[in-house]
């Protein structure tokens, strides 16, 4: 397949250092640390797989936003709309293997340049001039009524210019806490998207529109497919524009994915018996295969099957970003059923 280089993906979201915490970090005085945040995940896999794009964000205008900067430049993003303003870099701590949902996660994200940013900073008609698709996560809104405000102002500019917006309904309880309920917020912002990814519970959290299954445990196959389409009937339903919409499932041993593209429903290969190393970054990982999918204009099968498969290849590494490529993505994908 030619990649159609005539897409450019614009990320907007908050760089962060996570502190990997191990259970002897005291003792050793050591702790592993990486550099992630949603959307920076989506922008260094989409530009590992030959797609360009830009990433915005805000960094402290000091010598670790410059050092950050010029490392997100070595990924093969471009960073030339980044905001260097502030002092403080997003922070959060994770024991190490755990669940970024997982109470066990520590956030240190206030006052952070990226936060700290107000509505009327940005130029979007500058920030989308040479894009074709925008892509934000419900982690931004959920950090203060600037974020969200900011984030309405980059749909608004960009579904005018008949951009694609894509949104990862990515529900953090831990950072809705300033006051704005999500299932408020986010309705909002996502009545501009095209493209949106999640699983049947963030939805129910993010969006008000209730999930059928209380949880996946005992659940089949079959109803979690069915409670899948369930929750996408209701999207489709209530935002008109919305076309396209993924689904995961993480289950104890398997990983699947759903997608519904205009009116056809599509279930990924299912993977068994899969190998977790680190869970950070796998849904962004499911995201960027979806973006790529769609960019490279695949069969809908196909794209659902090369998006879970990036997520099961994620699940096996270290770190927040991927570093897997497209024929590693394939090679997994030939061992599913």
């Amino acid at each position: 397949m030619t990649l159609l280089r005539n897409h450019k993906i614009c990320c907007f979201g908050e760089a962060l250092l996570r502190f990997a915490l191990k259970e002897s970090w005291v003792s050793d005085s050591s702790i592993p640390y990486y550099i992630g945040g949603a959307e920076l995940n989506v922008a260094t896999a989409l530009a590992l797989w030959d797609i360009p794009v830009n990433y915005l964000t805000a960094l402290p205008d000091n010598y670790i936003g410059k050092d950050i900067g010029n490392q997100i430049r070595h990924r093969g993003i471009n960073t030339d709309k980044v905001f260097y303003s502030g002092n403080r870099l997003g922070i959060y701590y994770l024991p190490y293997g755990a669940e970024v949902k997982n109470n066990g996660v520590v956030y240190d994200r206030d006052f952070s340049s990226f936060s700290q940013l107000k509505p009327g900073t940005i130029d979007w008609d500058r920030v989308f001039e040479d894009c074709t698709w925008f892509h934000f996560s419900a982690i931004n809104p959920a950090l203060n009524k600037n974020i969200a405000l900011i984030c309405k102002e980059a749909v608004t500019a960009a579904s005018a210019k008949g951009i694609t917006i894509s949104t990862d309904l990515n529900y953090r309880n831990k950072l809705w806490k300033y006051g704005e309920l999500p299932d408020k917020i986010m309705p909002g912002l996502v009545r501009d998207c095209n493209v949106i990814m999640g699983n049947i519970w963030a939805i129910e959290s993010l969006l008000g529109i209730p999930a059928s299954l209380a949880d996946s445990k005992n659940a089949s196959n079959e109803e979690l497919k069915e409670a899948a389409l369930i929750s996408i009937g209701r999207i489709r339903e209530k935002y008109q524009k919305v076309h396209t919409v993924a689904l995961t499932y993480r289950l104890k041993e398997s990983y699947f994915g759903v997608l519904q593209k205009e009116d056809t429903f599509f279930t990924s290969n299912i993977f068994e018996n899969i190998s977790v190393t680190d869970s950070v970054g796998s849904g962004d990982c499911f995201m960027a295969g979806l973006i790529y999918g769609i960019c490279n204009k695949f069969p809908s099968q196909d794209i659902i099957n090369f998006a879970a498969a990036a997520a099961v290849g994620k699940l096996a590494e270290s770190g927040d970003a991927t570093k897997q490529s497209v024929e590693q993505i394939k090679r997994i994908l030939s061992n599913a059923r």
